[in-house]
């Protein structure tokens, strides 16, 4: 009896096995059922853009030079600073060069030796003239000759002092060891110290820059565009920047100037830009500053659009997946006009009520 019960059991167990493996693998072999999402049309602005990057400058920047070798005795202004046009920004002492000055001190004394030589022949001349000795034409010549050995001397003993001191008695205030500003701004850039050994500018050397001086009221967008873009664009453009460390505010600014020349950077030509920043009132632009350019290409305004990811492409032609009232899903050619890369305008094919496909989604069956 018992053994009997065993058999059955067995036979139930076996059987259970058999009819599980029958229905999983019934249920593996069933169609993933499958969940459509959908998107509406909507209203939007598209704007077609591309972006160039750079950096903000001022747009005019003036490096201020010596106009003497020496060193740097002092400094009146830092970074920062806000200079006046004429205002002195730095005092430079001269050094020598000790040809030079040897030159002079050898110029000076010998036009000492010619001045008195002409003075004693000027009173020997003078008195022979008192006694009617010597014509007055001969006396002229003598007068003229003492006169010329005075201006040598002065000249000479003048640019004594002007290798040694930079200036003379006679020019005043007028010293190039004075250094001023040449334009009204703001002092970005102080690249020496006092001590500094600096060398004159001239038309060999550019000079030792004292400081950088520019005017932070005008300032200018200069960056790159690919040669890709750079035929979409011309000069008088819109602009909106957006400035790394402002992430909150944009500027507005216009484009005025394109490169007629690209040049090559990490395998691709590149072309120079600049555009006139509107500053904002309140606002301070720091020189430097990184910045990307929004360069508005075309732009509509509250058109029909969808997202461009749920076209479909056969040929030149686009058409959207909608899903109808049953549920089914219809393909419908539609006409399509600008697109910002996310967003595409529709021009003709859809009204705005219906739903498109985006997605399909797939669901896993429940495991018995």
């Amino acid at each position: 009896m018992i053994g009997k019960i065993i058999r059955i059991a067995i036979v139930i167990v076996v059987l259970g096995i058999f009819g599980w493996t029958f229905y999983f693998l019934y249920a593996k072999s069933k169609k993933t059922p499958e969940k459509i999402t959908t998107v509406q049309p909507s209203v939007q602005n598209i704007v077609q853009k591309t972006v160039a990057t750079g950096a903000i400058n001022p747009r005019r920047e003036v490096a201020m030079k010596s106009q003497v070798s020496g060193i740097v005795d002092k400094l009146y202004i830092k970074a920062g600073d806000k200079v006046k046009q004429g205002d002195v920004i730095a005092r430079v002492k001269i050094i020598p060069n000790m040809l030079n000055l040897s030159n002079a001190e050898n110029r000076v004394n010998q036009a000492k030796i010619a001045v008195d030589n002409a003075k004693i022949e000027y009173e020997r001349s003078k008195q022979l003239l008192t006694d009617k000795v010597l014509a007055q034409s001969e006396f002229q010549q003598v007068d003229n000759r003492y006169k010329t050995a005075n201006e040598e001397l002065d000249a000479a003993q003048n640019n004594l002092q002007l290798i040694k001191e930079g200036t003379t008695s006679k020019m005043g205030q007028v010293s190039n060891t004075m250094i001023k500003s040449t334009i009204s701004g703001m002092v970005l850039d102080v690249p020496v110290k006092e001590g500094n050994s600096v060398i004159e500018s001239n038309t060999f050397n550019e000079g030792t820059t004292i400081a950088s001086v520019a005017d932070m009221g005008e300032m200018i967008f200069i960056g790159k565009v690919d040669e890709s873009e750079v035929g979409k664009i011309h000069v008088g453009m819109p602009l909106i920047l957006t400035i790394g460390a402002l992430q909150e505010d944009k500027f507005d600014a216009k484009l005025e100037y394109i490169s007629p020349k690209g040049l090559t950077e990490n395998g691709a030509i590149q072309f120079e830009i600049k555009a006139a920043i509107h500053l904002q009132e309140g606002k301070f632009l720091r020189a430097g500053y990184s910045a990307n350019a929004d360069i508005i290409l075309s732009k509509k305004d509250s058109v029909l659009s969808v997202p461009e990811s749920v076209l479909l492409f056969e040929g030149n032609k686009s058409f959207v997946e909608i899903q109808t009232s049953s549920g089914k899903l219809e393909k419908r050619e539609i006409k399509t006009g600008l697109s910002d890369g996310i967003q595409i305008e529709v021009k003709e094919g859809l009204t705005g009520n219906e739903k498109i496909k985006t997605a399909t989604l797939s669901t896993a069956p429940t495991q018995p």
